[in-house]
């Protein structure tokens, strides 16, 4: 008898955490996996931030926290917005949370009821329409094609838009995609939306930093959106820090309190040592302290996009930011492999390519295209050389 809650059961497991756990039962089988599944930084923390956590440690910085951040980090919070966002912030607008994730869960659970529709722009992040379904609201997906870059047309946005519509999310640079929505795409959409008072964006710009077009513009900094806008960061992916687990947003104050109650009746303050090095991290210049992560990851993007683009099948944008190639690989659809089964879309092929060449990737479907499959290049040169040739060798198999 299945005594687990309607609620639970109807949860996905997250996409990228299934794979990764599917590999690393592999690799304790012996077998030679390369991971291009998870979306992790392979750098270390910065030591200017360790040392601040050393510091804190040493100082017995080991207590309880004000539920949304210690006074301090909420306000470096605010000068980085300013400094680097012209967003302004007053220290009741910010709340830390124990990641992005539950940052943008807490947001969620403010605005939405039982009934309300949810804009998802696909490609979208996996957990944001489990969020979402958690919630007891619908998540309404708007598609978007390789050709255009994986960015939703106003157009296309408005026809999903329904007096149920409560909240947009999105981000950019986009995971899985890698697009960065320019100033005057952000604009365009803020336009229409605007005219739609009860409606809610959540900017997800939790990958600002690693941005190659030299261009990130906040959606909050619109006038139009500004009062509807909830702005999402943190410091796991630009400063290498995901298993520190600090995220925060930017938000009217209203939502910011509630977001602040929800998260005082569920895990209270995240880590007080990790909001003293989420501090070092904000308060340092990403273009001195880890720029050298952004050169790096373009210099890989560069060559995983010519790896892939000398893949008959495989078709290949160039993305402007995060670090993944989200390639269509729709060609493969209805082929067989030795073993006679069909590649029926992109959750058989990510199996397959687990399987068969022992290069763990993520299924499109998992992120609302399931034409597409999702390579992260947060690994070596070596290992990217590697996987794609194997690949491309598991790819010609298929007939």
């Amino acid at each position: 008898m299945n005594k687990l809650s309607k609620k639970i059961n109807n949860l996905s497991e997250s996409a990228t955490l299934a794979m990764s756990r599917l590999s690393r039962e592999l690799k304790q089988q012996g077998k030679d996996v390369i991971s291009l599944s998870l979306g992790e930084p392979d750098f270390n923390t910065p030591d200017f931030i360790k040392n601040s956590a050393v510091q804190a440690i040493n100082d017995n910085f080991s207590h309880y926290t004000p539920v949304p951040g210690i006074l301090e980090l909420r306000k470096s919070i605010c000068k980085k917005f300013y400094r680097d966002n012209n967003l302004e912030f007053n220290e009741n607008q910010i709340v830390v949370s124990t990641g992005a994730k539950q940052s943008i869960a807490n947001v969620c659970l403010s605005l939405l009821d039982k009934g309300d529709e949810v804009i998802l722009l696909a490609p979208y992040w996996v957990s944001y329409f489990e969020i979402v379904k958690l919630c007891g609201a619908k998540p309404i997906v708007v598609e978007s094609k390789i050709e255009n870059n994986f960015k939703s047309s106003v157009k296309e946005i408005e026809k999903k838009i329904s007096n149920k519509t409560k909240l947009l999310i999105f981000s950019s640079p986009c995971n899985p995609s890698g697009s960065v929505y320019s100033k005057k795409e952000l604009v365009l959409m803020a336009d229409m939306l605007k005219k739609y008072d009860n409606l809610f964006v959540i900017s997800d710009e939790i990958y600002e930093h690693i941005n190659f077009t030299n261009e990130h513009y906040s959606f909050g900094l619109i006038d139009s959106m500004k009062d509807r806008t909830i702005t999402v960061n943190g410091v796991s992916k630009g400063f290498a820090m995901t298993g520190w687990r600090v995220g925060y947003i930017g938000a009217p104050e209203f939502i910011a309190s509630a977001c602040n109650k929800i998260q005082g009746q569920i895990t209270s303050a995240t880590c007080s040592i990790a909001q003293k090095a989420t501090q070092a991290a904000v308060l340092s210049k990403p273009e001195d302290s880890t720029n050298y992560m952004k050169i790096e990851f373009k210099k890989r993007r560069d060559l995983i996009v010519n790896q892939l683009s000398q893949i008959e099948g495989i078709k290949c944008n160039v993305p402007d930011g995060a670090f993944y190639v989200f390639p269509d690989i729709s060609y493969f659809f209805d082929k067989k492999d030795e073993n006679n089964s069909v590649i029926k879309n992109s959750n058989d092929l990510s199996m397959y390519l687990l399987n068969d060449a022992h290069v763990a990737t993520v299924a499109g479907a998992a992120f609302g295209t399931n034409e597409c499959i999702r390579i992260s290049y947060a690994t070596s040169t070596k290992n990217i050389i590697e996987a794609t040739q194997r690949i491309k060798k598991s790819l010609e198999k298929l007939r």
